[in-house]
């Protein structure tokens, strides 16, 4: 059955990652923005709004569907070798990824209660995490190179 959907799993999983990713290059960018700001301001309160709006309407559902979509990917017969690296390096760099998600979450709530007290360079810093991990990520499941 699975092995039928393959084509149409995959699809599902890639377009979740897309959106995921592009949320995940997005929020560090507003961190940064939001730190010119002062609390309680109009711009302040904006960027509340639009963090949090990203978070739990784009970047969390699609965290949710890659997953979900990925783990049918698993599933999938013959889609998987155990027996190969790649495969283990790309878990871990979608594990990491999360980890990424859940801090970026908490520096939402930071922000969200004013209580921010890291300097822009540090989310411009934290902005590259998230490309970094897509790079190995993309070469492991396109180039598998072991």
């Amino acid at each position: 059955m699975l092995t039928a959907l393959y084509p149409w799993i995959k699809s599902f999983h890639i377009i979740a990652m897309v959106a995921w990713m592009a949320g995940m290059f997005y929020l560090p960018r507003l961190f940064v923005y939001h730190c010119d700001t002062k609390p309680g301001s109009t711009d302040s309160e904006r960027f509340k709004v639009m963090e949090y709006r990203l978070l739990k309407q784009i970047i969390n559902p699609a965290m949710i569907a890659t997953f979900g979509f990925g783990i049918l990917l698993v599933l999938t017969p013959g889609v998987i070798i155990w027996s190969t690296g790649w495969w283990y390096v790309k878990l871990a760099c979608v594990l990491l990824l999360t980890g990424f998600h859940g801090a970026m979450s908490k520096w939402r709530r930071e922000f969200m209660e004013d209580r921010n007290t890291r300097p822009q360079r540090f989310y411009r810093i934290a902005n590259e995490v998230p490309t970094l991990l897509l790079i190995v990520i993309v070469i492991m499941v396109i180039v598998r190179p072991f």
